[in-house]
């Protein structure tokens, strides 16, 4: 049996990430809208729907216990404020719904940490 290569682990632990936290929304009451959106201007890790709010959710996860710094730079709000617009002028029963973005971080051995309205673009 072959090894996986450091960039096929990574993946694999990203898509474990993902779908971890893809359960604990399912569990929190959120619609799964989207999983890897793809846009123009980028990918978006999950689009879920609770109630008159479309979460635009950024998964960040790490294989250690260390705390996140600053878990999405200015960059990546920026990426994803731009992605989310694209997704939205392609999805236009979505968009009366209140826009918010989302961070959900994952360390091993821990449920996924959600943070509701992360930033405000």
């Amino acid at each position: 049996m072959a090894r996986a290569t450091s960039l096929e682990a990574a993946e694999n632990f990203g898509r474990y990430a993902e779908a971890l936290c893809r359960l604990a929304l399912r569990l929190k009451g959120y619609r799964i809208e989207a999983v890897r959106a793809r846009t123009p201007m980028g990918e978006i890790d999950i689009v879920a729907r609770r109630g008159g709010a479309l979460a635009i959710v950024e998964v960040k996860a790490r294989r250690d216990t260390t705390k996140f710094a600053d878990p999405v730079s200015p960059r990546q709000r920026a990426r994803l404020e731009l992605a989310a617009a694209a997704f939205l002028g392609r999805h236009g029963g979505l968009a009366g719904l209140a826009v918010r973005f989302d961070v959900m971080l994952v360390r091993p051995w821990r449920w996924p940490e959600h943070i509701p309205d992360a930033w405000r673009p």
